[in-house]
């Protein structure tokens, strides 16, 4: 893993050096120091906030200034990774000028470095404008959460040979739009290599199989926070919803019992509020006190 800096120029590249991109989706400042820290590649700011934030049942709710709230904290907790930020329902669909006044408000006052929409169709023309305007795209394809009304729930798409060739057909006119990368979500995998193998610019998968150039998922959902049900493509790689119940139970167990606050952790008269650094670390609150 380099600490160089990630672009989109590094995503494009990496495609053609047949690496994976890695992204996950964050909505704070600690997740995104977290996360940078570990080498991710990419961070999505994503509407599935609505859901996994706010605790709606469709990312529908969430607004652009909410979009905009969140990507602000978590740009500044990156150093390498690139960060997208998605423009939720209602912000791009109406009225293009508008469209592109919302994309730029993502960039200038959430400091993203990309925005994602999904769809395609009548939305070429956004996508060619904000990318010839210096805004770069990352487009959306598959299973479109924004238009789960229309069609009916959860489900897997480009089943049928016709509508896989569809969204082939659309995947290449995204491409020529100037998007530089396109998710592909909720697809069988054949569909995905097919459209893969067909595009220069790299896939990122969400539930669509392995032969894609880079892969997405949710940070709530592999670090299992959530209780409920998840999608079949989520693999969980820690139980940090467990973690938290059980460590916030021995903490009321403490407080109830006496054994918290101990003597070490209540003050002395001539005390000071932070503990003396170890020797060799700078202080870390930074000669902050507490309120």
């Amino acid at each position: 893993m380099t600490t160089e800096k990630v672009t989109v120029r590094t995503i494009r590249t990496m495609k053609k050096r047949g690496e994976k991109s890695v992204w996950l989706t964050a909505y704070d400042y600690p997740t995104a120091v977290l996360l940078d820290r570990a080498g991710i590649d990419g961070i999505l700011v994503g509407d599935s906030l609505g859901m996994v934030v706010q605790g709606h049942e469709t990312t529908l709710p969430v607004t652009l200034d909410e979009v905009i709230y969140h990507t602000r904290m978590v740009a500044r907790g990156l150093k390498r990774a690139l960060l997208v930020g998605d423009m939720p329902f209602g912000s791009f669909q109406a009225d293009e000028n508008k469209a592109m006044e919302n994309a730029i408000r993502l960039v200038k006052e959430g400091g993203c470095e990309a925005v994602k929409f999904e769809g395609a169709g009548r939305l070429l023309g956004l996508m060619e404008r904000l990318v010839s305007s210096g805004v770069p795209v990352m487009a959306h394809l598959g299973l479109l959460p924004q238009s789960i009304n229309a069609i009916g729930g959860f489900r897997v798409q480009a089943k049928k040979r016709k509508a896989a060739e569809e969204l082939l057909a659309e995947a290449k006119r995204v491409e020529a739009a100037g998007a530089f990368s396109l998710v592909l979500e909720c697809v069988p995998q054949e569909v995905a290599k097919m459209v893969t193998a067909e595009l220069s610019i790299p896939t990122i998968g969400i539930g669509a199989g392995p032969d894609v150039d880079g892969q997405i998922l949710v940070f709530h959902d592999i670090m299992d926070l959530l209780p409920g049900y998840q999608p079949r493509f989520v693999r969980k790689y820690a139980h940090l919803g467990d973690t938290v119940t059980e460590a916030v139970r021995h903490f009321i167990n403490d407080v109830h019992s006496g054994e918290y606050p101990s003597h070490d952790e209540s003050f002395s008269i001539d005390d000071e509020v932070f503990r003396k650094p170890a020797e060799g670390i700078g202080d870390q609150t930074g000669g902050k006190e507490s309120v």
